[in-house]
């Protein structure tokens, strides 16, 4: 049994460790990225090079997995406003994107004197991109937060979608007995169509409702074990069930682990959740891309390297043609429209489930079916190189004929205060000292806000005060104190970081916008930090009560009290911030002190 274990599995994955240990730092250090890396690991070792593994379909099933953790994950990052807000890309621009691609390709095939029922079949195949290939270069290349990236993710997710109807419309093209069954685990295949309707949305509801309800509880229960492994099977256990649930009514599991992951989006356990799943979805991933390298068959491509070249030409090149018309139309910026095209332009990892599919339909034939999975697949290992050409030539190319950035202003005066950061909450820091009469060196980053600035009589300067020569140029090596007043956390805790390292003497101020954020802070060594919406919202609440009839000065030492403990609790949390259950449970427990606080504060009162 070991034996069997040893030749059927330790070996494969042996051989899969070492050639991606090797090949993708060496696509690292070459500037391919992870993903080439992934691939050309696959081509050394798969059948048609080294032949070390021969068995790509088996390993592409397994790292068909991985594919849906990433959208699980996904999911998890987006919440259901946030997808609602994506709507006018997943639904305009996503629809509009298959839907022409479809009509063009078909019309092309067609062309070629394929059938129509033949050429509808590939173009349906063709039109879809890949999922696992783009979203993982736009996250190494820092684009997955771009308008670029939001649409493509939008597209992504309808084409991950459209897979559904097209697996129920291949079948009706069929004109020819199958030769094996086209539902294959499809437990639902033999029930009318409407009720196979109403389990696709019973199954969704129960995913739905799960993630909702039931999740809290359960997740509840395994975090209070304090045993972190059996919160790790659970997490891997739900994307597993999902999976299961979705491949045996027909659906996209991909897509049922996409919209768990949006139902658990607002879920107080989705930071544990993606912590446990990230370093089995890379896994995977990369074993999803190195199946991809070892079912690239050379004997078919040097059989017919002119057709397949052509192919794979026409393809991105249409391809990328609609999509950079439908960008515009959808008011990307050129720069961000010609990325959108390039990362879309190819085929995806669905092409192969659909060409295979159409093969068990007898709706293509052997011949086809294996020239388009090579033309899909190349396709595949060009996009890296693509991205590399737009963010190695063309951004720096299209950037340098824009108009020359703005120039930091030099510094011609020193206070002891250094302000960063002049939005709404630095307004109100800079106009009370200067209120008191004392002074203070501006920095402002947005050019727009130092214009504004100095037409109601203010003197700032713009610059940027991460950087180190502009904050000693302010002064920063005799100043007391510098309070860094902007909004984004990134940059906050940069400049925080980069002014304790330079200039210890100073004092730090700094605006958190949440705990998490004020627990960066106070790693970072920073002297004072206030979360920017605490004291309003503290506030209004203390108004609240004293409209309600409480007495102004009772609400008044009970909001002090609250501020106190609260502010108490929050850095005594810090202890163990990133063990989050073992956070919930002091929350609760510093619910309960607070409540027995102001419930002993009232019967002294009383």
């Amino acid at each position: 049994m070991l034996a069997r274990m040893s030749s059927d599995f330790l070996t494969p994955m042996f051989v899969f460790l070492c050639a991606a240990g090797i090949m993708v730092p060496l696509a690292h250090r070459l500037g391919l990225g992870a993903v080439l890396g992934y691939m050309l690991a696959g081509i050394a070792i798969g059948p048609f090079a080294l032949g070390l593994i021969n068995d790509a379909q088996h390993i592409y099933h397994l790292a068909e997995f991985g594919v849906v953790m990433m959208l699980f994950l996904i999911g998890l990052e987006i919440e259901p406003e946030r997808l609602w807000r994506m709507r006018r890309a997943m639904i305009g621009l996503g629809g509009a994107q298959v839907t022409s691609s479809i009509a063009a390709l078909t019309l092309l095939i067609h062309l070629l004197g394929l059938s129509i029922n033949e050429s509808l079949v590939l173009s349906s195949a063709l039109a879809l991109s890949s999922t696992a290939l783009v979203l993982q270069m736009l996250e190494e290349k820092g684009l997955m937060h771009t308008s670029m990236g939001e649409h493509a993710l939008g597209v992504l997710i309808f084409q991950d979608i459209a897979v559904i109807p097209l697996l129920v419309l291949l079948p009706m093209l069929a004109t020819i007995a199958p030769e094996t069954s086209a539902h294959g685990d499809n437990i639902i295949a033999h029930l009318p169509s409407y009720l196979q309707t109403l389990a696709v949305i019973a199954a969704i509801g129960i995913i739905v409702v799960g993630g909702r309800v039931m999740s809290r509880h359960l997740f509840g229960f395994i975090a209070r074990t304090n045993q972190r492994e059996v919160f790790t099977a659970i997490s891997l256990a739900l994307v597993v069930g999902i999976t299961l649930l979705m491949q045996s009514l027909g659906i996209s599991p991909a897509l049922g682990a996409f919209i768990a992951g949006v139902v658990l989006a607002n879920s107080e356990y989705k930071h544990t959740l993606e912590a446990d799943i990230r370093p089995f979805k890379g896994l995977l991933l990369g074993l999803f891309f190195i199946s991809v390298g070892m079912s690239m068959n050379f004997d078919v491509i040097s059989k017919n390297p002119l057709f397949i070249g052509v192919g794979v030409l026409a393809l991105m090149s249409l391809k990328a043609g609609i999509l950079l018309v439908l960008a515009r139309l959808f008011r990307l910026a050129s720069l961000q429209a010609m990325g959108f095209a390039l990362a879309l332009c190819q085929g995806g990892e669905f092409a192969f489930v659909l060409l295979q599919f159409s093969r068990s339909l007898n709706l293509i034939t052997p011949d086809h079916q294996q020239l388009v999975t090579m033309i899909v697949a190349c396709s595949m290992a060009l996009t890296p190189l693509l991205m590399i050409l737009y963010t190695h030539f063309i951004i720096p190319r299209f950037m340098s004929i824009l108009p020359a950035p703005r120039s930091f202003d030099t510094i011609d005066a020193q206070h002891p205060i250094i302000l960063a950061g002049y939005g709404r909450f630095g307004q109100i820091i800079g106009r009370f000292l200067r209120a008191q009469g004392v002074d203070a060196v501006i920095l402002e980053k947005d050019p727009e806000q130092i214009d504004l600035l100095r037409k109601f009589g203010f003197r700032g300067y713009y610059g940027d005060a991460s950087d180190i020569e502009l904050l000693r140029s302010a002064g920063a090596e005799k100043a007391r104190m510098l309070i860094i007043s902007i909004a984004k956390m990134e940059q906050c805790s940069e400049i925080a970081e980069k002014a304790r390292a330079h200039f210890p003497h100073l004092k730090i101020y700094a605006r958190a916008r949440n705990r998490r954020h004020a627990y960066e802070l106070d790693k970072i060594g920073v002297d004072y930090f206030r979360r920017d919406v605490f004291d309003s919202a503290l506030t209004m609440a203390k108004t609240i009560m004293t409209d309600l009839g409480f007495a102004p000065a009772d609400m008044a030492r009970r909001a002090k009290q609250f501020s106190d403990h609260d502010e108490a609790i929050l850095r005594e949390s810090f202890a163990f911030f990133e063990e989050e259950d073992k956070l919930i449970a002091f929350s609760h427990k510093a619910t309960e002190e607070l409540e027995r606080l102001l419930k002993s504060d009232e019967d002294e009162r009383s």
